[in-house]
Order: C-alpha cells, then sequence, then structure tokens
C-alpha cells in the first residue's frame, strides 16, 4: 500500500490502530516534513513527531517525549512514568485520535538496544489503552531502508 493511501486509511479509522512501521513518501528534507501532521489536524487527530536523531539513551528519549508530548510536571522520567502519560494524555485532549510519528529510530535502536525495545512495548501498552476509546492511537516508525523485527509494515 502506498504511505499517502496508508495514512489516509488511518485516519479515516478504516485500518486498525497499531504501531506501524511506515515508509514515509520521499519529500525534500524529508526529516521533519510536515504535510502528515496537517493531515492528521484535518482529519481531527493530534499529531506528535519525535525526532529521534539526537536520541541514543533510555534518558534522551524519555526527555524528548517529555517535551515533544508536553507531559505534566509530575511526569516521573522513566519507563513506567512514560507509560502512564501516554495512556492519558488528558492535558492535550483530541477529536479522533494520537498519531505518533517516531522518525530517525535507529539511532536508538543501534546504541541502547533493550531501551528501544522497551519503547516498542511501552507505545504498543499505549496503543493497547486506547484501541477501544473514542480517540485510538496509531505509533508510525519512518522507516527508510531499515526495518524492525517483529513490528509489521504499513507502507
Amino acid at each position: 500500500m502506498d504511505a499517502n493511501l496508508a495514512l489516509d486509511e488511518l485516519l479515516a479509522g478504516r485500518l486498525r490502530p497499531g504501531v506501524y512501521q511506515w515508509r514515509a513518501p520521499a519529500v525534500p528534507g524529508a526529516v521533519g516534513d510536515a504535510s502528515w501532521t496537517e493531515r492528521a489536524e484535518e482529519a481531527g487527530w493530534r499529531g506528535f513527531h519525535l525526532d529521534g536523531r539526537r536520541v541514543h539513551g533510555k534518558d534522551a528519549f524519555l526527555r524528548l517525549c517529555a517535551e515533544v508530548f508536553e507531559f505534566p510536571d509530575w511526569f516521573g522520567g522513566n519507563w513506567d512514568a512514560l507509560d502512564d502519560c501516554l495512556s492519558d494524555l488528558s492535558w492535550t485532549p483530541t477529536k479522533n485520535g494520537y498519531l505518533v510519528l517516531y522518525e530517525s529510530w535507529a539511532e536508538l535502536a543501534d546504541s541502547d538496544q533493550a531501551a528501544f525495545r522497551t519503547v516498542l512495548d511501552v507505545f504498543g501498552g499505549a496503543v493497547k489503552a486506547w484501541q477501544d476509546t473514542p480517540t485510538p492511537m496509531v505509533v508510525l516508525l519512518a522507516s527508510v531502508g531499515v526495518e524492525v523485527a517483529g513490528v509489521p509494515r504499513l507502507a
């Protein structure tokens, strides 16, 4: 399936929410391209962009999440707190769902495999927590030639 069509299908609720690998469309200056967030917002979804280019370990990933998701002051800076916050998000309501795009995830996967696997587990738990609500969560791991074993491809 084409990456743009796959995104449209997700935003329309015709594909099951989950954690997916997504081969983002080739765009000049692709990292940080905002067209996906505009499409998400038009469909009533709240988009979050995790730029992992400088994330090489657990602490850096948790700081990035705290900033991007605008976690409340009570965020504890650990995996359990990340899980709690991603399963709540009451401070950032949305009409139709939450869409997370994690770009450059290979930086963390290459430097701290255990932390990356925990990230996948936490995202999987958050997706499950939201799946039967009016506002599901979808996590897209932008992939450009590198894939994650065990994570289905969306496009």
